[in-house]
Formats: structure tokens, C-alpha cells, sequence
């Protein structure tokens, strides 16, 4: 069975720290100039992942990525109204 998954973005001091982010989750991306990394985990592991990378002294903030709870199904809203025939050859 797939199992869902989340995101967690971790907010650090430096790159040198990366290595030890890694060990948490899925390491997806890194930003160098900004200092942040983002990783994937297990939902089910999410709360207990949290509270751990908190802890670290090198960490300066975690947040949830809300992307799982994000509708995205999206309708066509000009589709209820008629199409518009356009004549090309009005310039003529």
C-alpha cells in the first residue's frame, strides 16, 4: 500500500547542517541562498519528525507544507458560456 506523505520545510543557519537533515526524510530540495530545505515524510510520522527537528540547536524553524489538504481540482468556468466565434474577415 502507497503510503501519504507531506512536506516539511526546515529552516537552518548553515549548509553545513544539510547532512544532518537528510536523516529525517526525503531531501527534495535546498535552497543555498535562502537556507532552507524541504523534505518529505510519512504522514503518520510527520508529528514525531516534527518535534525531533526542533530540537536540533541548528534548526530555526519547521513548517508543514499544505499541499495534501489543497484542492486541485479545478472547473473550466468559461465552459457554461457560449464560445465566441470571432470573423477574421472583418478587416476585409
Amino acid at each position: 500500500m502507497i503510503e501519504k506523505r507531506q512536506g516539511l520545510i526546515v529552516w537552518f543557519h548553515q549548509m553545513k547542517h544539510v547532512k544532518h537533515i537528510k536523516k529525517h526524510g526525503h531531501l527534495v530540495h535546498v535552497s543555498k541562498k535562502l537556507k532552507y530545505a524541504m523534505i518529505y515524510v510519512n504522514q503518520s510520522d510527520i508529528d514525531d519528525t516534527y518535534q525531533s527537528l526542533l530540537k536540533l540547536p541548528f534548526i530555526t524553524k519547521v513548517e508543514y507544507s499544505y499541499k495534501p489538504f489543497i484542492n486541485t481540482n479545478f472547473e473550466n468556468k468559461s465552459s457554461d458560456k457560449k464560445e465566441k466565434e470571432y470573423e477574421y474577415n472583418m478587416g476585409i
